[in-house]
């Protein structure tokens, strides 16, 4: 009985460890699949929502890695870069570089860009609509010198053609009015700095009603959506390249070949081709290598931008829309998805 009694407890005790070693391998491996369980993560979220899109599906890959992503600090450009560097937010997600370099270099900024969202395809520029510009001979933004030019594009009868800006204090409000002031144009042209989705929807309806059009965009954006270039709208070229000297380094990627819609080829669009980055708070990202490492191997087609702002602005625009959007996409892509998520989760194991 002794040795019965001692078999025993040797099998139970070999049971019970047998028991923590299984219990330990697949807490181990829970683990190892969500690494970033407990962390909150936060992103900033200026008032442009063509980007929208992009945080809510690098929220929802950051979930898949187990961190608990808040709802998005709702604010504009410039106090998004701030948020991040203060750590009121860890990660912004429309970085436009290099015409945000204003706001990374501000002294003590404590942010830096990572990752691409989408590399060297965001084109900026000034469109007309395509009649107008057939009609009148429009290539460039001299051409609203001309009388006939700025009376036919004047909305409200300062004696200026009117053009859709950008809002105070973005990057590209500041571009545009240097702009304006090196090619001598504040008394031709009236820049709009107001809302930009508001200000673009009430030159679309002029458009609509046969009155011609002046506008600044960007891509992707559900303008180039609404107004396609090479049938709706043209780029028009400035006379030159000048821009301001944070982003001269850039000023050979101003001009660009084969642009669709564009008066001439190559295209003289006056602004940088950019890149759309991730922008984290330096402490984060130091903390989350594995987060880092995630934002490292993301993208996203720009394709998908454009046919998503274009449901949005057809009124697939809740936060409930987004999300399934961003699980529509992450879902159509597994694989490419999966290998991003498998980088990151290797992270955790060194």
């Amino acid at each position: 009985m002794v040795i019965f009694k001692k078999k025993q407890n040797v099998f139970a005790g070999g049971l019970l460890a047998l028991s923590i070693a299984l219990a330990g391998a697949h807490g181990a491996s829970a683990q190892s699949e969500q690494p970033g369980e407990g962390v909150d993560v936060r992103f900033a979220q200026a008032n442009d929502d063509t980007g929208y899109i992009i945080t809510a599906v690098y929220s929802e890959l950051l979930g898949e890695l187990g961190y608990n992503v808040e709802d998005p600090l709702d604010s504009n450009v410039p106090l998004s870069y701030q948020a991040v560097s203060q750590g009121s937010a860890d990660l912004y997600y429309d970085g436009w570089l290099p015409l945000h370099n204003v706001y990374l270099e501000q002294p003590g900024f404590n942010a830096r860009p990572i990752g691409y969202v989408v590399k060297q395809g965001a084109l900026q520029g000034y469109l007309v609509d395509k009649a107008s510009a057939d009609k009148y001979g429009i290539k460039t933004l001299d051409d609203f010198r001309r009388d006939e030019v700025k009376q036919a594009f004047d909305r409200n009868g300062d004696g200026k053609a009117d053009m859709v800006g950008c809002p105070p204090g973005w990057g590209c409000e500041l571009t545009i009015s240097y702009q304006m002031d090196a090619f001598e144009l504040h008394d031709d042209i009236n820049v709009i700095n107001a809302g930009y989705s508001a200000a673009m929807a009430d030159a679309i309806a002029a458009y609509s009603n046969g009155e011609p059009i002046l506008f600044y965009t960007w891509t992707p954006n559900w303008t180039v959506n609404e107004l396609k270039p090479g049938e709706d709208v043209v780029w028009i070229e400035t006379p030159d390249v000048k821009l301001p000297e944070d982003q001269q380094a850039m000023a050979d990627t101003a001009t660009v070949e084969d642009i669709e819609g564009c008066v001439a080829n190559p295209c003289t669009l006056g602004w940088p081709v950019n890149d759309i980055r991730i922008v984290g708070n330096n402490d984060f990202l130091d903390e989350n290598p594995v987060a880092a490492k995630l934002i490292e191997e993301a993208s996203l087609p720009i394709s998908f931008i454009y046919k998503q702002n274009a449901a949005m602005k057809n009124g697939a625009d809740t936060p409930e829309d987004l999300k399934q959007q961003a699980a529509d996409w992450i879902a159509a892509n597994r694989e490419t998805v999966d290998g991003w998520l498998d980088a990151a989760r290797k992270v955790a194991e060194q």
